[in-house]
Order: structure tokens, then C-alpha cells, then sequence
């Protein structure tokens, strides 16, 4: 109720048109809404979630049962990377356009809901970011989608179960193979996230939340490591999926 009230009187502005935002509590109005980029629900790697439009059903694709195959067991994006949802993304990521995180959120419990048996999630956690980016940023995206998404799903959140170590260069400017060599052994399972693999119930999987997801290399060795500490299954979710630069 105080949301529709302030937003009565300081209407919110779209992020996408300018315009004044019809949703309350949200920055990006209905009408942007229904032309923002997302992925079908169906036609989906049961793995990797590549979408093939000709096809009716999951399937799994040449990357996911080919070598080197992914070590998550299951990864799906809400949208796709392009258009102006890029520029949303990326003033959120970088930019500090905090203010998005409820409209992303709801992209993101809705797309769960429908892909993911939640009953099943043991608990979810936030791709960590590395030193530096949380230097220059002042914090990690993901972070703040992946509580608040944990707290929609009324779901455990492991905000620190993994960090990141080691050097590696941006993923942005490698290529696919140099992008796998990059990760490896980047990530390390903390005490924390002992502490929650030990509680896990048998039959659990653990929800790790990215913001982009491009050839899910990251995604796989950080599923990589949560396995080598006796996690069973490991899901993926991102906020956006992006096509590698030709």
C-alpha cells in the first residue's frame, strides 16, 4: 500500500521508455515489459537450457553430451542478451542500477518456479565475484538477486559458501576453450558452505544464481567444485544468456 501511494504521488520512471512506470514498486512499465527478450520455455537443452525453436520437447544438445561435458546438472536463462535488455543488465552490473533487483527478481522466481522442483533446492548461492570487481563495483550483483530470490522461494541462502581465487582475465575477451582454461580452480568451497553441504537432505541440489551466462564455463567449474565437496546435484539459473562474439 505505501508503495502504490508514494508511487501516486512520485510516479517511478521506466528504465526502458521514461515513461511513468504502471507497476508498483517496479521500473519497468508493462508495456516494455511484454517486448523484453525472453526465452521460450520449451525447446530447451535438459542441460545447458540452449534454446532450438524447431524443436518440441527437451532434448540435449551437441555441447552438453559431447566432451568436454558441463558439470552442472541442470542450467536455464530467463532472457536473452540483447536488445535493451542489455543495457539494463549492464547498468545494473556496472552502473549501480540497484533499483532494478525486484523486476529481475520476478523474472527470475517465475522462471524457477516453472523449470525447477523448489521443494528440492537445499539451499541457494550468488556466483562470487572476485576481489576486484567487488573493489571497483562496490558489490556483487548476483548477490543481491540470489537473496532476494532465496527469500521469495522461502529457501536457505548460502551468500558466502564459495569464493573466488586465484588470477584469471575477464571470460568477455577468451574464447570458448580459453574461457574453460580460464575457471579452473577458481573456486573454493568455504566454511560456510561446508557447514551447508553437510546439512544438505539426500535428493537436494544446490541453485547457483549468475547474472549472464554465455558458453557456462564458470557455471561448470564452480559446479565442479561444489561436487568435489559431495554435493550431488547442481542447478543453474541466470538472469540473462548471451551468444559468443563471432
Amino acid at each position: 500500500m505505501l508503495s502504490k501511494i508514494l508511487d501516486f504521488f512520485w510516479p517511478r520512471e521506466c528504465a526502458v521508455c521514461k515513461g511513468a512506470s504502471d507497476r508498483p514498486g517496479r521500473y519497468i512499465c508493462s508495456g516494455c515489459l511484454m517486448r523484453l527478450p525472453f526465452l521460450p520455455v520449451d525447446g530447451l537443452c535438459r542441460c545447458c537450457g540452449r534454446d532450438a525453436p524447431a524443436v518440441d520437447g527437451e532434448f540435449l544438445c551437441t555441447g552438453c553430451s559431447s566432451p568436454p561435458r558441463p558439470s552442472f546438472d541442470r542450467v536455464g536463462s530467463v532472457l536473452r542478451f540483447d536488445g535493451y535488455l542489455r543495457e539494463l543488465v549492464n547498468a545494473y552490473k556496472f552502473r549501480g542500477a540497484l533499483y532494478l533487483r525486484n523486476d529481475f527478481v520476478d523474472f527470475l522466481e517465475a522462471f524457477v518456479r516453472v523449470r525447477f522442483p523448489v521443494e528440492k533446492i537445499a539451499f541457494i548461492l550468488p556466483m562470487p565475484s572476485a576481489f576486484a570487481n567487488r573493489f571497483w563495483r562496490g558489490y556483487n550483483q548476483c548477490d543481491y538477486l540470489a537473496s532476494a530470490l532465496a527469500k521469495r522461494l522461502s529457501v536457505p541462502y548460502a551468500g558466502r559458501a564459495l569464493k573466488r581465487c586465484g588470477v584469471f582475465r575477464k571470460q568477455s575477451e577468451l574464447t570458448a576453450d580459453e574461457r574453460r582454461v580460464n575457471v579452473k580452480g577458481t573456486f573454493a568451497v568455504t566454511a560456510e558452505g561446508r557447514r551447508f553441504i553437510a546439512a544438505m537432505p539426500p535428493g537436494s541440489s544446490v541453485l547457483v544464481l549468475d547474472d549472464i551466462m554465455t558458453t557456462g564455463s564458470t557455471l561448470s567449474e564452480c559446479a565442479k567444485t561444489l561436487k568435489k565437496s559431495s554435493v550431488e546435484n547442481v542447478w543453474g539459473v541466470t538472469l540473462a544468456r548471451s551468444q559468443m562474439n563471432s
